[in-house]
């Protein structure tokens, strides 16, 4: 086994048998061209009848009206560090694009940490017909099992 750490388009040649995008990357690759790009070298690092596979939230469920202080607020203990609070802002929608803030207050010396991000929430069938469009067949859309309802698991195979 050999894991590789990247950006698939910058991928050297390869052969594999399985490429994985995890923690729903799939939707922090905003810019539309990027996520061909993805696809496509992806795909070319696949030996044919390779597998990718990838989950990503179903827009229908708007994760996003759940991203509140009120519903994310943690308090988490770190040794040697102390309480660390911390919530999630939903900061703006723009069609599939969503953008947020995280926050994280220090409660040893008081200092803040704020992190802006943008998601893309992808379409079920657009996500189909960009696999096909790279030469992927779909095998198989799942739903997550710890997050029913919320979440799309695409199994595609390099044809």
């Amino acid at each position: 086994m050999r894991w590789i750490w990247g950006d698939a388009t910058d991928l050297p040649p390869l052969e594999v048998d399985l490429a994985t995008m995890t923690a729903n990357v799939a939707q922090a690759i905003v810019d539309p061209q990027t996520w061909q790009e993805t696809l496509r070298g992806t795909r070319q690092a696949l030996l044919p009848g390779g597998r990718l596979v990838f989950e990503t939230r179903d827009p229908a469920y708007r994760a996003w009206d759940e991203w509140t202080p009120e519903n994310s607020y943690r308090v988490t203990e770190i040794p040697g560090v102390g309480s660390i609070e911390s919530w999630v802002q939903l900061t703006e929608v723009s069609g599939p694009l969503v953008t947020f803030r995280w926050t994280c207050k220090f409660a040893s010396d008081g200092n803040v940490l704020t992190s802006d991000a943008t998601l893309r929430f992808r379409e079920r069938e657009a996500i189909e017909q960009d696999l096909v469009a790279h030469g992927y067949a779909g095998d198989d859309v799942r739903g997550a099992h710890d997050r029913p309802g919320k979440e799309f698991v695409f199994l595609a195979r390099r044809s």
